[in-house]
């Protein structure tokens, strides 16, 4: 991997889906053991996953690993933690709520 060049790579994955009361997520393990880095992407290739309310979907697919170029692993890092802070809404009041 160059300082500016990207690689890519397949991996087979399991997607999880659900749409429940208690839990409304959606997770990707690669069944290969990928891990993904800072600045990487992921495209899961296939249909979109729709869990109806209730429900959880699993289903196995391929997907599409894009792996940062050094410099953008390198932004990525310096920078992660400011757009990670914009994320974060803080609010401080002298109100009780019950």
């Amino acid at each position: 991997m160059g300082l500016l060049t990207k690689d890519f790579e397949s991996a087979p994955c399991t997607v999880e889906v659900s749409h429940r009361f208690e839990s409304l997520h959606a997770h990707v393990k690669f069944n290969n053991g990928a891990v993904i880095y800072p600045g990487d992407e992921v495209k899961v290739h296939g249909p979109q996953i729709m869990a109806p309310y209730g429900e959880v979907v699993i289903e196995d697919r391929e997907a599409t690993i894009i792996r940062a170029s050094k410099l953008e692993r390198l932004w990525t890092r310096l920078t992660g933690d400011f757009e990670f802070m914009e994320l974060c809404e803080f609010s401080f009041s002298e109100e009780v709520t019950l």
